[in-house]
């Protein structure tokens, strides 16, 4: 008859480590939250309206490596209908800027 073998003692559940906090890659290009006022200027002077705009969701990776909006989302303030700038590296024009329009995943109020 062969030994029976040790017995391992049960590791017990592990709790989740914390939450590490997001670190932006340096591939990622800088995301900017408007204002409230200064998205509006910034419709005014591109000539167009939000419906028009590019979207971008409020759950964008790109938008965590912003303070100011993680800041903003904490505090509960609404971000939906706010622009985001964003810059780009360009080798024409140095910095290329997009805006984007923040808008709730669908299914969300």
């Amino acid at each position: 008859m062969s030994p029976t073998p040790a017995r391992r003692p049960r590791k017990k559940k592990e709790e989740k480590p914390p939450a590490r906090p997001f670190v932006a890659h340096h591939l990622a290009p800088r995301h900017e939250v408007l204002g409230e006022e200064e998205s509006r200027k910034m419709l005014e002077v591109l000539d167009t309206s939000p419906e028009r705009m590019p979207k971008i969701l409020v759950s964008d990776p790109g938008l965590q490596a912003d303070p100011k909006f993680v800041a903003q989302r904490d505090a509960g303030e609404n971000l939906v209908g706010r622009l985001v700038r964003i810059h780009r590296p360009s080798q024409t024009a140095g910095t290329a800027v997009a805006y984007r329009v923040i808008v709730a995943p669908t299914g969300s109020s």
